[in-house]
């Protein structure tokens, strides 16, 4: 295949091949553009130019200055290093079976939480609160209604839809009324640091375990994790008994 080449350095030619590996080893939010011609050729200057700075570098012998023969020696341990290091962890691998383990030994970390779908109406009056609650129970505005009119939190323009949330992210006197709440009943006026609220629990979710086949992957990239932290270690451990004198 007839290849196509870009430049010629010093006898060296530069081919499109070599600018798409140049490119490869960008940031990955950077190759996202490999296909745009400006950071194309934005790329070939950057490549084009470093081969430049190469060549001169030959021609200047810098290749037999002790600094670079020191560079040379840092690269070298750096690169061998990584190499065993990816050798030893790509030897790890976490089955079914261990992956089932870990998860019958850790339970309660992936136990589903009990949660609350809800709706509020924040006021910054208890009066004001009470009124509100007093058009809804009254029939004459409906809760999602009197979010939309009165309520000033964001949440009003979805009629005070706050979606579901569990235990821990809400503030401690809205949580203990919401969980606390019948389903379908308007509850409060609710006193928090933000103000005054009347809630209106739409679903209880109670917490259960999780499922294996819900979490597994999950449970795989965390023991996969740990048992390759493990193999790291005892690798580094065996290694420090061979060759530390």
């Amino acid at each position: 295949m007839e290849k196509n080449v870009l430049a010629v350095i010093a006898g060296r030619e530069i081919t499109e091949e070599e600018l798409n590996a140049f490119i490869q080893r960008l940031p990955r939010e950077q190759q996202m553009y490999a296909t745009n011609p400006q950071f194309r050729e934005h790329c070939k200057e950057q490549l084009i130019a470093m081969n430049v700075l190469a060549q001169c570098g030959v021609d200047e012998k810098l290749e037999e200055t002790e600094e670079f023969q020191k560079i040379i020696e840092d690269a070298k341990r750096d690169i061998l290093a990584q190499l065993v290091l990816k050798n030893t962890l790509d030897a790890v691998t976490v089955s079914d079976e261990e992956a089932k383990e870990f998860f019958e030994n850790n339970k309660q970390r992936y136990a589903k939480p009990a949660t609350v779908s809800a709706k509020h109406i924040l006021t910054d009056s208890e009066e004001k609160c009470n009124d509100i609650l007093e058009k809804i129970t009254s029939g004459e505005k409906e809760f999602e209604e009197a979010a939309k009119e009165f309520s000033t939190c964001p949440s009003g323009a979805q009629g005070g839809d706050l979606g579901e949330f569990g235990r821990g992210h809400m503030v401690k006197e809205f949580e203990e009324a919401a969980f606390a709440a019948e389903v379908g009943h308007v509850v409060g006026p609710v006193q928090t640091q933000f103000g005054y609220h009347l809630i209106k629990v739409e679903q209880k979710n109670d917490a259960k375990e999780a499922d294996f086949e819900e979490v597994k992957e999950q449970i795989k990239a965390e023991a996969l994790k740990q048992k390759q932290d493990k193999a790291y270690s005892d690798k580094v451990n065996e290694l420090k008994a061979k060759y530390i004198q």
